[in-house]
């Protein structure tokens, strides 16, 4: 069985042969028809993930498939089944045995694409928006980074939560896929003063933040009292230090935002945020934006797009038709 593995530490992950295997008793066995890649998938490649496996392991952390043998204890899936998984690892083979936690029913209505490439994305923004900074119907909604992955999903769902959302991203094509996405405002992070131009649009009540850097300290001294800032992660390759007597000053929350985590100590608050999300998939009120979709021996091509920043929304690996 074909897998895009890394072997060991330090050494480049590369597509290998691997052994199958049968899957046990509370698991599913899947076979694989698309995984979407994630900056996570990049930050594994280095080491410096916080769930990164001991090598050797096979990257993506999320796939969609056709379910080809149930697990003696499993009686929510049955052979034929399709769905999609929240790998955690695995995800980038031509078939894998996976926990049956961690997989959903696709609707008929949803592609394998957009199944292997819509949990954590649209997961992460509406468990982070709706629970940990409890989005209000009226509020400003600052998404940064908000033509990327996880940022443009954001956009999304703040606007069908009836936040006025304002997009910030780099170039005039994120800006209009942003826009597209239902961005009321634009900024334009490279040529623009994000503090300044939030500011001038009312200020921002809530932050979703997946960039970190700069980007976090302007838009953290743009906020209005009692704002919320989503702290998503660090593509931006820097972690931001703000001062902690700033934050008295207005009364704004920091919030980290890990949506794996909940795995471990509240599955039921991911699960019921994922049947949200799917009923809004299947409804059609989502627009999942893919930028490219790459067969299975162009991974490489595809974790570059994640690396260079030239992807808009998600990058899906088509394992197999």
């Amino acid at each position: 069985m074909k897998a895009f593995s890394i072997i060991h530490a330090g050494a480049s992950p590369r597509l290998t042969q691997r052994p199958d295997r049968a899957p046990k008793s509370d698991e599913i066995k899947v076979r694989i028809a698309a995984a979407g890649l994630n900056f996570a998938d990049l930050l594994m490649i280095e080491g410096t993930y916080q769930d990164t496996p001991a090598p050797p392991f096979t990257l993506g952390l999320e796939a969609a498939g056709e379910v080809i043998e149930v697990g003696s204890d499993v009686d929510r899936f049955s052979v034929g089944d399709r769905v999609s998984v929240y790998c955690g690892q695995g995800g980038l083979a031509e078939s894998g045995c996976f926990a049956a936690s961690r997989a959903v029913l696709l609707p008929d209505e949803v592609t394998y694409d957009v199944g292997a490439s819509f949990q954590i994305a649209y997961g992460t923004s509406h468990l982070a928006l709706a629970h940990r900074a409890r989005l209000r119907r009226g509020e400003t909604l600052l998404v940064l980074g908000a033509a990327g992955g996880v940022g443009l999903t954001a956009v999304e769902i703040g606007k069908l939560m009836g936040a006025r959302v304002i997009a910030c991203a780099r170039g005039p094509e994120k800006l209009n896929i942003a826009r597209m996405a239902g961005a009321d405002h634009l900024i334009e992070a490279d040529t623009q003063d994000i503090r300044t131009s939030v500011k001038d649009l009312g200020g921002a009540d809530v932050v979703y933040d997946p960039v970190g850097g700069d980007q976090f300290m302007s838009a953290f001294r743009a906020c209005n009292p009692e704002a919320r800032i989503l702290s998503i992660g660090f593509a931006g390759g820097q972690v931001p230090q703000p001062r902690l007597n700033h934050l008295l000053v207005k009364n704004i929350d920091i919030l980290g935002f890990y949506w794996g985590g909940y795995l471990s100590f509240a599955p039921e608050k991911l699960t019921n945020s994922l049947a949200k999300v799917l009923e809004w998939l299947a409804e059609g009120r989502l627009a999942p934006h893919i930028s490219a979709v790459l067969p299975f021996d162009r991974v490489e091509d595809g974790l570059d797009l994640l690396r260079q920043r030239k992807n808009t929304g998600k990058v899906v690996i088509r394992i197999s038709d």
